[in-house]
């Protein structure tokens, strides 16, 4: 048998339309141009691209502060973001203009942005009414059981058959929720109708439009359908599940496409260029990829993965774990597109670990070179539920466990086992997809930092058995966006139909391994994933941390130096009666 380890099945082609009467030659100066506003989880850019030709011009990116107030918050401040976003811009333009480029070939601007994130601010003077707060943010914990409670059974996927999603602390609504119970400024804003509430690119869209002074209210189908708030058939507001949250339907935005000009930017350098593109950031990366037709599915690779396989005008409720969410829509009399989505908790994190807390290696890069030492794993197989399972377990009691260990294992089978575990646990989304939808994915399209890992890629490849087509392209998320803005009526700059499209140049790596040797891998995974549960009962003690342990392991010592004392005290006390 081959060894992936080795040598890697793996081919770059660049998949672009032929050359015909209808296509523009390469042009004599560069441009058009389309930017591309990105707010990540971590940090802000501003990216331009040359529509004509999938080519990142100029970037900037800024890292925002994450504010932890206390264990399981998570908070930015909007005014930040939106400050440095603005200077990503400036710098942007600088560059452009150092290297002769027309800033004013900047034809439009597309918006991407992480989802679920809640904002909400005052309609009269423009000022946040609280920190923004992410979409990992938990606080919203005990209300996510409060509500499943009032279910039959307990099911936390009695709301799915109308917005597609499980009641869970991730989406908008329950945050939104919080905010309610417990800012009073926040309620004293909904009883005067001051309050506005929005995911990033709501906050983003009504400032650059003119803020207080007429800025758009709007956001788009993907970050809609991420609220719970969104009837996943009419993608309209739905006011059964309004009332059932106790959220007025007066504080929410107007829903649109993901692809038409929304209006003009009215403030800073950008000023008279409209904004044509919104999409949330997984469903960029969708687009980015062209995974354009049912069946097709990319998976992003980062401190976790988020893999979405096009279900096409279909919408397809999982019973497998899965989430159904809204891939696009890609202008407001075009089809809206669905998408079913399953997410990987522990990705690169579990590399990160390796490194910072096991000091298996000096930097997380090492680890393709350290899992190449070795021919495989040793039958070693690493689980690593640091904090639970995701799709398609959603098991909350999981926690992390290595299997199969001998006197012969080394810390290469473990990194080795750490990026197998990324490609197993994306074979389990595979399966629930296949027994979702009923028919078998024949590619994987992948992107993200760690992607960069073509050991890695290959092993994706021979652990689920389908081809991988790893984009080339630095951001393939901002390129969707870009891509949305383009094709919007009235641009016309990006294809996303027809003989015309565009791809971007990929490396393909194939299956190595027949069905037989990973189906028996995969069965053994399957095996160490169930033994990773049941670790964590759902009411825990408090974390035996260092600390807490320096402090126990004082007490008796202490006791012991107290009662000497008093015994002592007595003593002399009584000698001198």
């Amino acid at each position: 048998m081959r060894n992936c380890s080795r040598e890697f099945i793996r081919i770059r082609f660049e998949t672009r339309p032929k050359l015909s009467e209808n296509m523009p030659t390469l042009p004599s100066k560069p441009g058009p141009f389309i930017g591309v506003i990105d707010v990540g989880t971590r940090t802000v850019r501003f990216v331009i691209f040359n529509a004509k030709h999938v080519t990142e011009v100029h970037s900037h990116q800024i890292d925002i502060e994450q504010l932890t107030p206390q264990e399981g918050w998570v908070e930015q401040d909007p005014k930040e973001i939106q400050s440095a976003i603005s200077t990503c811009i400036s710098n942007v333009l600088r560059k452009m203009e150092e290297k002769g480029l027309d800033a004013s070939s900047i034809v439009t601007i597309g918006i991407c942005n992480s989802r679920e994130t809640t904002l909400v601010w005052d309609s009269k003077t423009g000022e946040p009414l609280y920190n923004a707060i992410l979409w990992s943010d938990i606080r919203t914990d005990k209300l996510v059981d409060q509500i499943i409670a009032r279910f039959p059974d307990n099911n936390k996927n009695h709301l799915r058959p109308i917005c597609g999603l499980p009641v869970s602390s991730y989406f908008s609504a329950l945050k939104i929720r919080w905010l309610m119970d417990n800012v009073p400024g926040v309620r004293k804003a909904i009883r005067e109708r001051r309050c506005m509430f929005g995911t990033l690119d709501t906050w983003l869209v009504w400032n650059f439009t003119g803020g207080k002074d007429g800025g758009l209210y709007i956001t788009d189908v993907t970050n809609a359908s991420r609220t719970m708030l969104m009837n996943i058939e009419t993608v309209t507001w739905d006011i059964t599940l309004c009332r059932y949250f106790n959220i007025p339907m007066h504080i929410l935005p107007k829903i649109r496409s993901s692809s038409e000009i929304y209006g003009n930017i009215k403030v800073g350098q950008l000023k008279g260029i409209p904004i044509s593109g919104i999409l949330g950031n997984q469903q960029a990366a969708l687009v980015g990829q062209n995974c354009l037709k049912q069946g097709q599915a990319k998976n992003t690779y980062r401190s976790g993965c988020f893999l979405l396989c096009n279900t096409g005008t279909q919408r397809v409720f999982s019973s497998h774990g899965l989430v159904t969410t809204v891939a696009y829509q890609l202008g407001p009399n075009s089809p809206v597109v669905y998408a079913l989505e399953g997410s990987i908790a522990v990705a690169g994190l579990a590399i990160k670990w390796l490194r910072d807390n096991m000091k298996m290696m000096k930097d997380v890069h090492e680890s393709e070179h350290l899992a190449q030492k070795v021919f495989n794993t040793g039958d070693v197989y690493f689980v690593p539920a640091f904090s639970g399972l995701y799709a398609p377990y959603w098991r909350k009691d999981a926690r992390g466990v290595i299997c199969g260990l001998t006197a012969f294992s080394t810390k290469d089978h473990i990194i080795r086992a750490s990026l197998e575990a990324v490609c197993f646990q994306t074979r389990d989304i595979l399966e629930a997809m296949f027994k979702d939808c009923g028919f078998p994915l024949t590619k994987l399209y992948t992107d993200g930092k760690m992607s960069v890992n073509s050991l890695l890629m290959q092993l994706q490849a021979d652990i689920s058995g389908v081809p991988v087509f790893r984009s080339t392209v630095a951001d393939i998320t901002a390129l969707g966006a870009a891509k949305a803005a383009g094709n919007a009526a009235g641009i016309g700059l990006w294809e996303l139909e027809g003989a015309g499209v565009e791809t971007v140049i990929t490396d393909t790596f194939l299956p190595t391994t027949s069905p037989e040797e990973r189906d028996a891998r995969y069965k053994k995974w399957r095996m160490a994933v169930q033994r990773s549960l049941g670790w964590a009962s759902e009411k825990m003690s408090p974390q035996m941390t260092d600390e807490r342990y320096r402090i126990l392991a004082s007490i008796p010592a202490s006791w012991f130096l107290m009662t000497s004392f008093i015994l002592l005290r007595l003593s002399y006390y009584f000698d001198n009666r």
